[in-house]
Formats: C-alpha cells, sequence, structure tokens
C-alpha cells in the first residue's frame, strides 16, 4: 500500500490529533436494513478536542501555517452552529492563539449551544444580523481590518477550513482509512461522507487513490451540490500537483444531492428516521445538519439495492453538539 507524507517545510503540522479515528463494524445497523451490506463507521467524531470532528484535521495544518507565520490569532467564519467554527475555537486553545468567530445570525436569546461552546473555549464571537453570506463576508474583513490595526497578526480560515492547505488533512484521514481497513481484513467499497464545504470529500478521495484504493467517495451534499462540486474539483485538482499524490479525474467525483430536503441546516424525515436507526441498533448519535443526512443517503442506496453485497464506510464527520440546536429560530 502505498504512503505518503507532506513536506513538513511546504505543511508545517501542529499536533491535534492522538492517533487513528477508530474505525468499527455496525453489525446490529447492517442486520437491520435487511444484512445487505457490511456497513462501517469511521468514528471521526471521536477525536480528541471540542466533542471531535473531522475537521481537526484540516486545522492541524492550517494552525501549523499560522503558526509558521508568526500570527498571533485566527479568523474564521460560519454559521452560529458551526463545527468547523468550534473546533478553531479549540485548537486555537490548544496553540495558544486568539480565535475570532464570525458566525451567521440573527442572534438567539439565550445563545444558542454552539455559541456557548465557542466562548467557553475563549473564542471572541460576533454575529451577523441575518444568514446572508454578504454580510458575513463583509464582517470577516472588518475583523481582520481592526486586528491589524491594533497591530494583531492574524490568520484568515477560510470557512470550513477547505483549500489546499486543510485538505491535506484529509488526504492522511483517506491513507489512514486505507490501512485502517486493511488491518481489519477488508478494502472499502464505497465511502460515505456528508459534503458541506468540499474539502474532506476532496482529501479523501486522493488520500484512497494514492492509496492505491478504487474505493468511491460518495459524498451526500448538505448544500446545493452544482456549486460544491466545482470547489471538490479545484481541491482535488490542486493536490494532484503535489509531488507523491495521484492525480484524479473530476468523473471520480460522486456527488449526491439527494438528500438536501428543503435546504441546509433543515431537518429532513429522512434524515431523523436514519438518526434513530443508528441511535437504536449501535448506540451511536448523529446530528441533524451534516452527518444525519449523509447516514439517510447510505440507508436509501441500501434499501434501492444500489449497494448491494458491498463494503460499506459511514464517515462520521463528527457535529454531535448539533442535536441539542434550535432550528426553528
Amino acid at each position: 500500500m502505498s504512503t505518503w507524507s507532506p513536506d513538513p517545510q511546504r505543511f508545517p503540522r501542529f499536533g491535534l490529533l492522538d492517533g487513528p479515528s477508530p474505525l468499527a463494524p455496525l453489525p446490529r445497523f447492517s442486520a437491520e436494513l435487511g444484512g445487505r451490506v457490511e456497513v462501517w463507521i469511521k468514528r471521526e467524531d471521536l477525536l480528541p478536542l471540542a466533542f471531535g470532528g473531522n475537521k481537526l484535521r484540516n486545522l492541524e495544518f492550517l494552525v501549523g501555517a499560522a503558526l509558521a507565520e508568526g500570527a498571533d490569532c485566527l479568523v474564521t467564519s460560519g454559521r452560529r452552529w458551526s463545527n468547523h467554527a468550534r473546533l478553531t475555537a479549540a485548537a486555537g486553545a490548544k496553540a495558544g492563539l486568539g480565535v475570532h468567530l464570525v458566525l451567521s445570525g440573527p442572534p438567539i436569546d439565550p445563545p444558542n449551544p454552539g455559541v456557548v461552546l465557542d466562548e467557553l473555549l475563549g473564542a471572541t464571537v460576533q454575529q451577523a444580523k441575518s444568514d446572508d453570506r454578504q454580510e458575513r463576508a463583509t464582517m470577516v474583513e472588518a475583523v481582520m481590518a481592526e486586528l491589524r490595526a491594533a497591530g494583531r497578526r492574524p490568520y484568515l480560515v477560510a470557512i470550513g477550513g477547505t483549500g489546499i492547505v486543510g485538505a491535506v488533512g484529509q488526504v492522511l484521514g483517506g491513507l489512514e482509512l486505507a490501512q485502517d481497513a486493511a488491518d481489519a481484513g477488508f478494502r472499502p467499497d464505497i465511502v460515505v461522507v456528508p459534503a458541506a464545504t468540499g474539502g474532506t470529500q476532496a482529501g479523501l478521495l486522493v488520500g484512497l487513490r494514492t492509496a492505491g484504493l478504487p474505493t468511491t467517495v460518495h459524498g451526500v451534499a448538505v448544500t446545493p451540490p452544482e456549486p460544491l462540486r466545482a470547489v471538490i474539483a479545484a481541491v482535488v485538482a490542486g493536490l494532484g500537483e503535489l509531488d507523491g499524490l495521484t492525480t484524479v479525474d473530476d468523473g471520480e467525483i460522486v456527488l449526491d444531492g439527494t438528500q438536501l430536503g428543503d435546504g441546509y441546516g433543515r431537518a429532513t424525515e429522512a434524515a431523523d428516521a436514519a438518526t434513530r436507526l443508528l441511535a437504536r441498533t449501535e448506540g451511536i448519535l448523529v446530528d441533524p445538519i451534516y452527518t444525519a443526512k449523509a447516514l439517510a443517503g447510505l440507508v436509501a442506496m441500501v434499501r434501492d439495492g444500489t449497494l448491494d453485497g458491498r463494503q460499506v464506510v459511514f464517515w462520521h464527520a463528527g457535529g454531535t453538539p448539533g442535536l441539542f440546536e434550535p432550528f426553528d429560530v
């Protein structure tokens, strides 16, 4: 099996992980779905900081880059329940960096659990008046300018940590999965992953190909899929230019828009049913925004026969605090 290590001069790393996330079978879940597939789960939700989540893989390299550039604080943005924002706050705390978060609004009273956790981790939180992306982007520019004017050295982290630097961490996740599966005695036919900002899917795809596996990476879109596809393609192409990584054709990007429902952050009946099924067969929780919709996509493919006889890995990206978010306000 091929391996790869990023150039530490180009991609300095600040350690946030304490080892591989667990890869485990889901026998009762698989049986409840008729025994037609063998489902495994990659427990990124059990990574060590702030309720876990796969964005810690991005942040190892984003924080590494920030420290290498002499930054003294991180600035990023997202929705008020953003897993990426919470994990950026946690990573900043561990690295001794200030963290400034610009979150979509409107603010609610009392504050939602995501904001409470962000502030508990020491982040300075500013919320927009609405969920308009342009309002949020304008606020990010203002925060960066204010910090620079005050003599600070901010490092801007893109929404979701997406980009080549962050995706390097997901490439390593793909390589890790390939090794985990080999150690467990199987080769995954398909990995089902939630797709929100695209970096995870892009990195996993390149990582698995670099490991020599033809595994399909099936992204279940939780945001409109067509703009997302272009982002994934750009990251895949950029990763393919790095020495030692396999070039992947755009045609291998699989993006499934069937579980989006009424849009990002809106629950669906299928996602709710999938959440209950996993919880009541395996005692594992998923959040309603990201992982539940990806799980619903997996369940739908099992039930329509698409996955018959195949070995499937569900990539649990994290986000458990989302279970407690008030999405009706």
